[in-house]
């Protein structure tokens, strides 16, 4: 078949530019390097523990001054950074402390060390916060005791043992407390009897959300403290262990800023003999981030970024922009595009729309599936389908043959188009467009819809689905599927972890999810549509 003269038709919208006075603060996170407890599963005495914990708790010390006098606001830790990983339900013992109720009690550890024993932790992370005039987030191990005979849920050894964030004030207050709700194979830990969503306010910047790593991925709590609570800032504690073509830490931090139209301030550990690393500071637009799987050092991250919290934004053009509503997608127009053309030369009158709205080429009859008039390319023609494994499921997919073209794949009733330019011949680097709907059960159980452009690894169709950080072909492309939900987190992968986001992402007239990207300067990895059917997840 010859290949299809195809263009990428992409709609201009105008952005106004920011003004001056809109509000904004001074975010930070850190990528810390854990000094590990060697031997996590033998038990250590609480001396012990807090000798080990001091460890990194002294790096903190340093960071948090580091970014205080960067003017930093607010700084966020990483998940498991004090204390590690790897214990037993036992053996984290001596690790854990008694963190109270910030609904039912006000306490400043710092300033009130003898209120409550046995909790040094709380104390020097109080102080540092005060020290350095910062609100701080940090993950620690907590504790909490119970009695069987008035609580059905507490475990047979009479406590709980939970994955805490906490929150500090600028004056070392203890201010929020968050338990872990999605465990990712935690045993020294329980999950939560009752779902929490927690919430604090600052002065600099008003509400932020706060959960931790594995919950990103869940309605609850993450998805309903911006659905239902109207949250648009979220602190995020992670160790996140990073899984390519779909599922790095920047990569999907990066789709979740953007999709739900919030910041992430989002701070991960770095152990890259686990695969741990990647960190940011995400906008919906924009972010500062870093991802090394080499470096044995940690990683400080500071930037300046505008107030999101709807009560804390004044009026006027700039704060309709930065409010556009989470899920609803986002377009914006690029540099030197105009009505005659794209900013590549291509012209725009190469397309024409169909009775459906969507676009169509002028000098073919292959279209949009699923439209009236929309004739599809003779059997012949068709690109052979094949399966491959991709992060634990079984992908439909299909190959991209040409230099430029047009392409479905279906996996049950999900179906996934692509039109799409490519800059080399489709022997320098194979790709594939691959769909999946289903329960994703490897790792944790949780149902996807999932329509993903990926870069394979090698020449053969078995490579396609496979982890690389690396290629060389550029792509523009239009990329849609008829998703059952709305929550659809638009992913794009460049060449060495560069991330991007979409020109134009949103819902069509025929409710098909799309998102579209042209002009990337280096090569592309994966460009996703990664959706969550969260009410399907006990199917």
């Amino acid at each position: 078949m010859s290949p299809l003269r195809l263009v990428l038709w992409l709609s201009v919208f105008a952005l106004p530019s920011a003004p001056t006075e809109s509000p904004s603060y001074v975010a930070a996170v850190y990528e810390h390097l854990v000094v590990l407890n060697p031997n996590p599963r033998v038990a250590l005495g609480r001396r012990a523990a807090l000798e080990h914990m001091q460890k990194n708790l002294d790096v903190f010390e340093q960071q948090a001054a580091l970014a205080a006098q960067q003017g930093a606001q607010i700084l966020v830790f990483p998940e498991d950074a004090i204390q590690g990983f790897n214990f037993t339900r036992a053996s984290i013992a001596g690790y854990l402390e008694a963190v109270p109720d910030t609904t039912e009690v006000t306490w400043n550890p710092c300033s009130e060390r003898a209120r409550f024993p046995d909790t040094e932790v709380l104390q020097r992370l109080s102080c540092m916060a005060q020290k350095n005039s910062l609100y701080l987030v940090a993950n620690m191990a907590g504790i909490q005791v119970c009695n069987s005979t008035t609580d059905a849920h507490c475990p047979p050894d009479g406590r709980y043992q939970f994955n805490t964030d906490v929150v500090f004030t600028s004056d070392g207050t203890l201010v929020a407390r968050y338990r872990k709700q999605n465990l990712y194979f935690e045993a020294a830990f329980d999950k939560p009897p009752r779902m929490e969503l927690v919430t604090f306010s600052t002065p600099f910047a008003g509400r932020f959300g706060v959960f931790t790593c594995f919950d990103i991925l869940f309605r609850e709590p993450a998805v309903a403290l911006v659905e239902e609570l109207g949250v648009r800032q979220l602190a995020y504690p992670t160790a996140w262990m990073n899984q390519l073509p779909l599922l790095a830490a920047v990569q999907f931090q990066r789709s979740f800023a953007h999709a739900a139209a919030v910041t992430v301030l989002a701070a991960n550990v770095r152990a890259a003999n686990l695969g741990m690393t990647g960190s940011g500071i995400f906008t919906p637009w924009q972010e500062v981030h870093q991802h090394d799987m080499v470096g044995e050092t940690g990683r400080l991250l500071v930037s300046r970024v505008p107030v999101l919290d709807p009560a804390m934004m004044a009026d006027g053009t700039e704060s309709t922009r930065l409010a556009w509503l989470p899920f609803s997608g986002h377009r914006r127009r690029e540099p030197g595009l105009g009505e005659a053309g794209d900013a590549h030369g291509w012209p725009r009158g190469a397309w024409y729309l169909d009775a459906g709205g969507k676009p169509r080429s002028a000098e073919t009859e292959h279209c949009w599936p699923g439209h009236e008039n929309c004739h599809e390319a003779p059997a012949h023609e068709k690109p052979v389908e094949f399966h491959s494994v991709m992060m634990y499921d079984n992908f439909t997919l299909v190959p991209l043959q040409d230099t430029e073209g047009n392409l479905t794949v279906c996996d049950g009733s999900l179906c996934c188009h692509l039109l799409f330019r490519r800059s080399t011949a489709p022997s320098a680097e194979l790709y594939a467009l691959g769909a999946f709907q289903g329960l994703h059960v490897v790792h944790g159980t949780y149902y996807l819809e999932v329509c993903a452009l990926v870069k394979c690894t090698g020449p053969d169709f078995a490579s396609c689905g496979g982890e690389t950080e690396h290629a060389q072909t550029q792509i523009n492309f239009r990329l849609e599927g008829n998703f059952s939900t709305r929550h659809v987190f638009p992913g794009i992968l460049g060449n060495g972890m560069v991330l991007d986001i979409p020109d134009e992402s949103g819902k069509d007239s025929d409710g098909w999810v799309y998102m579209s990207r042209s002009g990337m300067t280096v090569g592309l990895v994966t460009a996703t549509l990664y959706s969550r059917v969260y009410e399907k997840d006990n199917s």
